[in-house]
């Protein structure tokens, strides 16, 4: 016998109990009960509804797609590649990639490009679709753990529901609802684990700040933009551990233990999970690619094919005679190059040159990078039977292969950058420049490597006898008379990362008389080879590290769809992602106007209302209690905080941005509007006339948001081709561009 019982709550939720009983006694013997929040549930089935179904259509790449997708082919094939972003997020579509019997034979060359049938579209596209819509439940959540009511919390995931940027970026092969979805998780575990402030040490205590620790670990690890919720949470720990040193309830030993816990938890543990994830990815990622360049010679060495298999065998040390590559080991990646061609006889700007043979950096492997180093004491230009290796503080010159011509330097200024010296290679005109081609070979890194010039290994600074100036690559482009190779110079200030180079191909050239008197190379002798994979995967992490910031800095380039910090308030501009091959259909990134406005209007308004409440309180009139106030401080650190960090550190960055760097702020933004609306409700309107209107007011404005995602729905999916008529008035801004084919 069993019966159901069902009670529906204040809150929305409802209480399932089921008691059964025997067939003997009518007395239950088991009575459990389930909360299941009606609301809750009907928000993720919704949104989930919207992120997945269809998601195979287009069935074409679409915008960043072109990147991840590629990343995956690549994952599959285990060939490296080089990305700006973190690999957790490119991890995990792998797997779903793996698991789902991807072959990665697809290149995912265009945007635009068809899908074949072999290709798991579905599977690919369902990860970002799953953390899109549980990114409503973890809003919902957020809400209620920063204090606030069942109805801010549905208001809140009403609109995240029928936000049209949130669903874009769900339906395709992207990262961005990973991220957003670890955002939000970050937050609501550490404010979960607030709320076990009493319970210390209990299983939820710790779960929850492990949690919080593997959220922030996540979120880093998907994009570095996550480090500003980072930010955010270890703000707000750092400031309870700050009152907890006030607690002199608390022993010493039970105060270091708490530390001990936060940092164990949420420093430790994270950066260990972040470092993994990168061995995990380099790991995998063992063949040479297209992306080795990017990477030090050192790096390569260690990939199957590409440069290890040029470099295999070839010799270690540096010795005169030699004949060698030089490349920049920090930043550009090119190589020390020169060619036949000279100097102008004056630059654009009036000021004259030497007129010497041209020495750039060139971007490809190519004849004429390579070098011979020659000693300047001798005529000989072979490697002897015992080679007579060079060491760190040796004077040598460098031959150009091709042209037999010595590298120089002299008092004449750069063509790019006047404030270095210009390098060339020496022509002797017998006029008024007397050749300076001496330089001195400085170790970098030998205190790690040893004072001999190694392969590879060895790290130098080419250092002029006659100047102290030292060779680099400043990274500006010379113009049509240089081939728009880039400009290599003569800097006064020795000690930065633009003057180090490598040695990256090296071999020696003995000649021996034969019979017929002609010269044959021989190869090296045994044990003077390269020993394979010399860096450690600690070392090329960090190398990984180093690369993947700095390429963050320079992604700056021209783009249709750009934009600027300043136009995400009103979203002012969209972004392009998908159209039609025969008609108007597309997909075009645009958020729900009424949502993206209003939550801008919100925050002027809840600055507004904090500081009113703060003056209020200082003139002695209680309008908050204590739990009130605790409430409030947790909305403007997580939620007012949230927004500012994750949106003002753009203003700083050159780098080219585009409006779906902004979906970590507008995230905090909707929430922030939700509980805004939540207070001037409960704090500001006083009559139960007024609220009345407010109610009235609010369900308007519901409507319009759910009008206003029907509107541009046909943009959001891009489901249905559009006229020339829809399209004109679906542009509410003048610097929305959408895609026309057809003018019908």
């Amino acid at each position: 016998m069993m019966e159901q019982v069902k009670k529906e709550n204040e809150d929305g939720t409802k209480d399932v109990a089921i008691i059964r009983g025997s067939f003997i006694s009518s007395e239950p013997y088991l009575t459990f009960n389930v909360k299941v929040n009606v609301v809750l549930v009907f928000f993720t089935i919704l949104a989930a509804w919207l992120r997945i179904v269809g998601i195979e259509n287009p069935r074409g790449v679409v915008f960043d797609e072109v990147h991840f997708g590629q990343f995956t082919s690549l994952y599959i094939n285990r060939i490296f590649f080089f990305d700006v972003h973190p690999p957790l997020g490119k991890l995990l579509f792998a797997l779903t990639a793996y698991i789902s019997g991807f072959d990665g034979n697809f290149l995912f060359d265009k945007i635009g490009e068809a899908y074949p049938p072999s290709i798991p579209v579905w599977h690919l596209r369902l990860l970002p679709a799953i953390f899109g819509s549980l990114l409503i439940p973890a809003v919902y959540q957020l809400v209620l753990a920063v204090g606030y009511s069942h109805g801010a919390a549905t208001l809140a995931a009403f609109l995240v529901v029928f936000e049209n940027t949130l669903i874009i970026q769900s339906r395709f092969i992207l990262i961005d609802s990973m991220l957003l979805f670890f955002n939000v998780l970050s937050v609501l575990s550490l404010l979960k684990f607030k709320q076990q402030k009493h319970r210390s040490y209990s299983l939820a205590w710790w779960f929850w700040l492990a949690s919080t620790g593997l959220s922030m670990a996540c979120c880093i690890s998907v994009k570095y933009n996550g480090i500003f919720t980072v930010l955010i949470v270890m703000a707000s720990v750092s400031l309870d551990l700050w009152r907890l040193i006030a607690d002199k309830s608390l022993q010493l030993r039970d105060l270091l233990y708490q530390f001990g816990c936060h940092v164990g938890l949420i420093i430790i543990v994270p950066v260990i999970i972040y470092i993994s994830i990168f061995f995990v990815h380099l790991t995998i990622l063992n063949r040479s690619g297209p992306h080795d360049d990017w990477m030090t010679s050192a790096f390569q060495a260690t990939l199957q094919g590409g440069l290890s298999s040029i470099t295999k065998g070839q010799p270690l040390e540096i010795a005169f005679g030699s004949q060698v590559t030089l490349r920049p080991t920090h930043g550009r990646t090119c190589w020390l190059h020169s060619h036949p061609h000279t100097y102008p006889m004056r630059y654009a700007d009036g000021r004259g040159s030497s007129a010497q043979q041209q020495v750039t950096c060139y971007s490809f492997k190519d004849i004429n990078n390579w070098w011979l180093v020659k000693d300047p004491q001798s005529t000989s230009l072979i490697v002897e039977n015992k080679p007579r290796v060079i060491r760190h503080g040796d004077v040598i010159q460098l031959v150009h292969g091709i042209s037999g011509r010595t590298l120089n330097s002299h008092d004449v200024a750069a063509p790019m950058s006047p404030y270095c010296m210009e390098v060339s290679c020496y022509i002797d005109y017998n006029i008024s420049y007397p050749a300076q081609n001496l330089w001195k070979v400085d170790i970098v890194n030998r205190e790690t490597e040893g004072s001999i010039w190694k392969t590879i290994k060895s790290q130098i600074r080419l250092v002029h006898m006659n100047t102290s100036c030292a060779v680099k690559v400043t990274g500006s482009q010379l113009p049509d008379w240089g081939f728009n190779q880039f400009e290599v110079a003569a800097d006064r200030v020795i000690g930065q990362e633009a003057t180090v180079w490598n040695v990256e191909e090296h071999k020696y050239t003995r000649l021996y008389k034969e019979a017929e008197g002609e010269g044959v190379e021989v190869g090296p002798e045994e044990g003077y080879g390269i020993p394979d994979k010399e860096l450690s995967m600690w070392q090329k992490f960090l190398e990984l590290q180093w690369k993947m910031l700095a390429a963050n800095k320079n992604v700056i380039k021209e783009h249709e769809y750009s934009s600027n910090p300043l136009e995400w308030l009103l979203m002012e501009r969209g972004v392009a992602y998908w159209m039609d091959s025969q008609s108007n259909a597309q997909i075009h990134f645009l958020g729900n106007a009424v949502i993206w406005w209003t939550a801008s209007l919100a925050i002027p308004v809840f600055v507004a209302s904090v500081l009113i409440f703060v003056v209020r309180q200082r003139r002695q009139c209680q309008d908050l209690n204590d739990d009130e106030w605790e409430r409030l401080l947790q909305s403007s650190l997580l939620l007012f905080g949230g927004w500012l960090i994750h949106y003002l550190p753009f203003f700083l960055m050159e780098r080219t941005l585009f409006i779906h760097h902004y979906l970590s702020a507008l995230i905090f933004k909707i929430i922030l509007l939700a509980v805004t609306i939540e207070v001037i409700y409960s704090h500001v309107l006083r009559s139960s006339n007024l609220r009345n209107v407010f109610l009235s007011l609010l369900a308007v404005w519901c409507t319009s948001v759910f009008i206003t995602y029907l509107s541009f729905r046909p943009l959001t999916f891009g489901d249905r081709s559009l006229s020339m008529s829809e399209l004109h008035s679906l542009q509410w801004l003048d610097t929305w561009n959408f895609l026309i084919r057809n003018k019908v």
